[in-house]
């Protein structure tokens, strides 16, 4: 890692090639393509500041060049973004604000981000030089102090690098975080479910809600906290609630990185929300035990603690954290279904004849989220090592759920069950009349389906027949 290696990735950026050709501004790549550029990592976003030209002209220009999309993303501080034909590489193009290059990065947050490049020579601008040295030594360093005052979310920035990249934050950087952490509720709620998501894509997103917890906006951020920590260890849990729910997340982590290609593919994909299945998982996995603290109780005998119904409470509590937080109704249900179905594959691979009717069943019923649903019931598993919890019923549980985890896979492209029969089937063949109960007799002969219990349109007449 040097800056040879930022110099040839520019050199061979054909993008960044045709730019400095047929343009004649001065252009600089800027923030963290420069950063994964001298970490030799592969980017497609690129941060660009035009100097001697209006950006949003100059992104138009840019846009008809390459015949990609012309997006406003912030008209006040002329922040202009280009999509390729590609729909994958894309361009953020501004001005410098402050009315220099240099007072635009004195501006930024962590020095990582705070670095310069000229795309025609690769040379990094004089002020950026010192900061290129905490990227080689892989830790985050903040700019300036201020900063963080003037813009409270780049406390959870911190964070959300710390996740990525796995950086050490120093002291200093700890030290302005819990200065200002009592503004981290300031920011706009969209500007801060983004962020997390960014935070809940990186490896290391459980230990940076740790560091959160530490310097103490995490409560602030996520105030169920407060009650997760509440609720102690016990005979199934060798972790408090918050700990377990930490370790959730990390268990995760790991089941991910040793997954086949195909579970990654699945959990990869960006269905809702802008940011893949699997970082909405983790923060599902961080969620999943809510509704334990208000479904706590003690046996009295006994002395076993018990949580009836927490994955219905908590599901309905998350659903109400979240769209206060402004995720959208797709990233909610999401999360309020993993948060709901947790424990169901458990029940699944208990059942005393697990077959592949019972197995059949359970894809039918979870459809997309199948998958996702067993690998967080897994690492729910593997974070509960309570004075009754063995060795061996781990491992036990744990094969069982890989051999359901193996069982959806070799079937996730199975064909939606067909409609047989509607209302007005049922209305024409049983001389029924509009009512609930129509819902009612369509809601069996699905679950009938699903069982296998139903395959054909006689069959599901003969089935409505035995109901009534």
């Amino acid at each position: 890692m040097n800056i040879q290696t930022l110099t040839d990735k520019i050199k061979n950026d054909d993008i960044l090639n045709n730019l400095s050709a047929f343009f004649p501004n001065k252009i600089y790549l800027v923030g963290g393509s420069v950063r994964d550029a001298i970490m030799g990592k592969d980017y497609f976003d690129r941060d660009l500041i035009v100097i001697d030209s209006d950006a949003r002209e100059f992104s138009l220009k840019v846009a008809e060049f390459f015949d990609g999309v012309f997006i406003p993303l912030d008209e006040d501080n002329k922040i202009y973004r280009v999509v390729l034909k590609d729909k994958i590489n894309y361009l953020d193009i501004t001005n410098p604000v402050g009315g220099s290059l240099e007072n635009d990065i004195l501006r930024r947050d962590l020095t990582i981000n705070a670095i310069a490049a000229d795309i025609k020579t690769g040379d990094i601008l004089d002020c950026c030089i010192p900061y290129v040295e905490d990227i080689y030594s892989r830790r985050l360093v903040s700019v300036k102090e201020s900063n963080f005052f003037d813009d409270p979310l780049r406390i959870l920035r911190i964070f959300r690098f710390y996740s990525l990249l796995g950086f050490a934050v120093s002291d200093e950087l700890i030290s302005v975080a819990k200065k200002y952490s009592n503004l981290i509720s300031n920011p706009a709620k969209e500007r801060v479910e983004y962020e997390l998501m960014k935070l809940f894509c990186g490896e290391f997103s459980h230990s940076a809600l740790l560091k959160m917890d530490e310097v103490g906006i995490l409560e602030l951020l996520f105030p169920f906290v407060k009650e997760l920590k509440q609720v102690p260890p016990n005979l199934h849990h060798h972790l408090d609630l918050f700990h377990h729910s930490v370790e959730t997340v990390n268990q995760l982590t790991m089941l991910y990185k040793n997954s086949s290609n195909k579970i990654k593919e699945h959990l990869d994909k960006v269905d809702f929300g802008g940011f893949s299945r699997f970082a909405h998982l983790k923060l599902a996995a961080f969620m999943h035990d809510i509704g334990k603290f208000s479904t706590w109780t003690i046996e009295p005998d006994t002395g076993r603690h018990r949580f009836i119904k927490h994955d219905d409470v908590g599901a309905k509590l998350a659903a109400s954290f979240l769209k206060s937080m402004k995720f959208s109704n797709k990233q909610i249900n999401y999360i309020t279904y993993i948060i709901k179905r947790h424990m169901y594959p458990t029940a699944v691979v208990s059942s005393p004849d697990l077959n592949e009717k019972v197995m059949m069943r359970y894809l039918r019923k979870s459809e997309d989220n199948a998958i996702d649903n067993i690998l967080i019931a897994m690492a729910d598993r593997l974070s509960a090592r309570g004075p009754e919890i063995t060795d061996e019923i781990v491992a036990e549980n744990i094969t069982l759920l890989s051999n359901l985890l193996e069982f959806c896979i070799e079937k996730q492209d199975l064909k939606p069950l067909p409609k047989l029969l509607n209302g007005n089937d049922l209305i024409d063949l049983f001389n029924l009349e509009q009512s609930p109960r129509l819902g009612q007799l369509l809601n069996s002969l699905h679950e009938a389906q699903i069982s296998g219990d139903v395959s054909t349109r006689d069959e599901a007449i003969e089935f409505i027949k035995t109901i009534l």
